[in-house]
Formats: C-alpha cells, structure tokens, sequence
C-alpha cells in the first residue's frame, strides 16, 4: 500500500509525504513523469531500477529522477517512508542551469543534506521556498556537472531586492516571486542574502515584518490575525512565534510595554522638553 501527504503545494514546487508498506522483491514500473523529483529517505529502504542500472536507497542514498525517465521499484526490506519534493521544470532550470549535466541519479545524503532536509520539513507550514532551493542548491553542486555561476555584483541585487521588501511589492512574499522579479535564480538570490548581510532572505524579510508588527501594537493594535494577515504571516500563531524569535517578547507583551512606554512621560509635556529641563 502506498500513501501520499501533500505537505506543500505551490505552483513551482510540491512536497509530499510517502509512506510505502509494500513487501516484494520484483520489480514493479511507474509512468513517467513530468517533474523533476527529488527523493529523500526518512525510514526503511528500497530499490530503483533506471535504464537498467539498480540503485539500493536508503537514508544515507537518496535519488534525483528526471522527466521521462521510465522507473522500476521493488521493496525487498518490507517498505519505506520517504519525502518526495517535485520541482517544475522552470524551477529545476532556474537553479541548476538551462542544459544541466548530470552525474549519475543516486545521491549521498551526508549530514549536511540530512539537516537541510529536515529543516524544509519544519518549515513546511509557513514558507520553506528558501530551505528548498538551499537543499536543491546543494544538490546540484553536487550531481550536475556543468558548472553553475554564482554571479557577480551580489550588493547590488540585495539592495534591489531589500527595496523590493521594502515597498512591499506583492513579489516580496516569497523567494521564488521575488527571484523571478528581479530576474535571477532563486539560488543566487538566496546565497547573495547571506553573503552580503549575513542573515537568510527570510530572515530579513521577517525582520522588515516584525518592525511594521511594532510600529502597529505601539499604536496599540489589538487585532493580531487582522494583523497577521496584512503583514505577511501565515497566521497569527506564525506572527507570534516570529514576533518572540525576532524580540524575545510575545505581541501581547510587547504591547504592553509600548503602552507603559507611551504613558511614561510627563503629562502635558513631550519627553524631549523635560529631558531638556532636566539638563537646564
């Protein structure tokens, strides 16, 4: 038997639980498909068959299937549980390159892949587009032969990007649009990010969100899914988690003590003129 859970589904990518419980040694063929897939063992083993060449798959070896290729598996070890990330092939071009070569179909998941794996998994219910395109970075550094540039002139693309982030374009939502706004790879957007300010292009882009998150509970916002919705977040549970992560304080807290902020000054003066008194 064989199941499938959609985690995510985006019109460039999907990522979907397998859970496979069958138990036979033959090998049985699968349609081709249309996307470029990347599969990545969690639990079991099983084996792949491609242009007559068998591959064993396990945690430690994962697989990259290609458009058109015509698949055999067989489950000897009695079933699996794998995750399963397609990429539209515009996606797959716009990392990997326009001809991409590729080594060989088997992958070596190392402990670096296994991490960058499971955190596209915990990022899956808010925006994993940038864990993805790292995982898929890393991948294609990897098995594809031609060589992918990094690009040059990455200071000036993030400050196109950060006034991007900053005008609050619609493309600003996600790696993926923003990329394509900006008409570079996602990859060398993603990298250019942490190279030049050190922090992810989540990251900034969230910390650009938290800042309008204060400007608002300091103006005493007490709608936090209105809120919520109109920056950003997924859902308040997201704003929450990405306010306290970026503050250390809860939206809540936080409004609290803009509001004893706010009152603290003396009454019929601004704060500036009695600092200005407190220095005469």
């Amino acid at each position: 038997m064989l199941s499938f859970v959609d985690l995510v589904v985006r019109p460039e990518f999907s990522v979907s639980a397998v859970d496979c419980r069958d138990d036979h040694r033959g090998w049985s063929a699968e349609p081709p498909r249309q996307d470029v897939r990347l599969v990545l063992v969690r639990r079991g083993g099983f084996r792949r068959r491609v242009r007559g060449v068998p591959a064993d798959l396990d945690r430690t070896v994962g697989y990259l299937g290609l458009p058109g290729e015509e698949e055999q598996f067989a489950h000897p070890a009695g079933g699996d549980e794998c995750t399963s990330i397609g990429l539209e092939p515009a996606l797959w071009h716009a990392i990997a390159g326009d001809a991409p070569r590729v080594r060989g179909s088997s992958l070596y998941v190392d402990g670096r892949l296994d991490l960058a794996h499971r955190r596209l998994l915990a990022a899956a219910r808010t925006d994993p587009s940038e864990e993805l395109v790292g995982l898929v970075g890393e991948i294609v550094r990897r098995v594809v032969t031609t060589t992918v540039p990094d690009g040059t002139a990455d200071q000036a693309l993030v400050a196109r990007a950060r006034g991007v982030i900053g005008d609050d374009h619609p493309a600003a939502a996600g790696l993926l649009p923003l990329a394509a706004l900006l008409g570079v790879s996602p990859y060398r957007l993603s990298r250019a990010f942490t190279r030049e300010l050190g922090v992810s292009l989540t990251r900034y882009r969230n910390r650009v969100r938290v800042a309008r998150a204060l400007d608002r509970l300091e103006q005493g916002e007490l709608h936090l899914a209105a809120a919520a919705a109109d920056l950003g977040f997924a859902d308040q549970a997201h704003l929450c988690r990405t306010v306290r992560e970026h503050l250390g304080h809860t939206p809540t807290a936080l409004r609290r003590l803009l509001a004893t902020e706010r009152t603290s000054a003396p009454s019929g003066e601004s704060a500036a003129a009695s600092r200005t008194k407190i220095d005469a």
